[in-house]
């Protein structure tokens, strides 16, 4: 149905099954001003093709090095960078930030069928932790614990000196309603990570001319949003101005998990949206989930100005939780 984003697992897995090797790289540790947060990871062909990073570009090339030497001698490797370390600022990392990069072979180190589970439990959206030796790498699959990490999506070090990297469902974005905002909105969340989904089932305004390589569904909203369904991991967009479009997508989002609810419209709109769903049975608690009008307040004029500020208030509820 939508689209899966490939990330490092996915292409990991990809190029050592076509015979040309693959390293993942992680960022385990950072200090100072290190410009990835934990978590973040890169993937290195044997041929020497990167995807990825694990900072603002200054140490990729180094790590390269080292995971192109992991793979053929199928040893694992945890690098440090930092000022420091005078092979850091050979590389240009000289913004007083200090970083750990765990470096692990897939098939020697990171087992070819962990990676290939792992990589299924993204596409199934199922939360999973990879639990290795942060000084060597190899580890397993863990589904259960970790409550506080999952929730607040952060991988990291445990006191055991585990590193506990954690792989939340991919963020997606179900936009209801295929109009210019959304062609706006649907690239700009893309570039930030989410997975998007388009919902209209005006075809005219749902199309692959307007939204080329879009996962597109062209049924009612709620018959759409059954099919897509709706997880803690979820974002939904309302744009459509139409209560008969709208509202049968809210009655299933507000009785979901999903992180953000978001509807357009003037204050006077959303007013007579509240009083809808009060006759339908909605609690209060229910209905304040809803961001209506939709967006940060910047002042926006125009489509594209709008969607950022659609796009901003999500980020903003997703790490601030407000």
């Amino acid at each position: 149905m939508s689209q899966i984003l490939r990330g490092a697992p996915e292409l990991a897995l990809e190029w050592y099954r076509a015979g040309r090797g693959a390293a993942l790289a992680t960022v385990i540790q950072t200090w100072g001003s290190a410009p990835r947060r934990v978590g973040a990871q890169m993937v290195v062909s044997g041929d020497g093709q990167i995807e990825g990073s694990v900072s603002g570009g200054c140490v990729e090339g180094a790590v390269m090095v080292e995971a192109m030497e992991a793979i053929e001698n199928g040893k694992g490797n945890q690098l440090e960078f930092g000022v420091s370390d005078g092979d850091a600022f050979a590389v240009g990392l000289a913004c007083g930030g200090t970083i750990k990069v765990l470096v692990e072979p897939v098939g020697s180190i990171m087992a070819e069928d962990v990676l290939h589970k792992l990589v299924q439990a993204r596409a199934a959206r199922q939360a999973v932790a990879y639990v290795v030796d942060g000084h060597n790498g190899g580890g397993a699959l863990v589904h259960d614990g970790f409550a506080d990490r999952f929730r607040m999506d952060r991988s990291g070090v445990d006191e055991d000196g585990r590193f506990i990297a954690i792989h939340n469902p991919p963020l997606r974005l179900v936009v209801v309603g295929a109009v210019h905002i959304a062609q706006a909105l649907v690239p700009m969340a893309r570039i930030a990570g989410f997975d998007p989904v388009i919902v209209d089932p005006r075809a005219a305004f749902g199309s692959e001319a307007r939204f080329p390589g879009e996962a597109i569904l062209d049924d009612w909203p709620d018959e759409a949003m059954q099919k897509i369904g709706s997880d803690a991991r979820t974002a939904l967009v309302l744009l459509t101005h139409d209560p008969k479009l709208d509202d049968p997508a809210l009655h299933i989002a507000l009785k979901s998990e999903a992180f953000y609810i978001g509807a357009l419209g003037s204050t006077r709109t959303h007013a007579k949206r509240v009083e809808r769903l009060r006759e339908s049975g909605f609690l209060e608690a229910d209905i304040d989930r809803i961001h209506g009008p939709i967006g940060l307040d910047i002042g926006a004029a125009n489509p594209s100005e709008i969607a950022v500020a659609i796009l901003s208030e999500i980020l903003a509820v997703l790490r601030k939780g407000s």
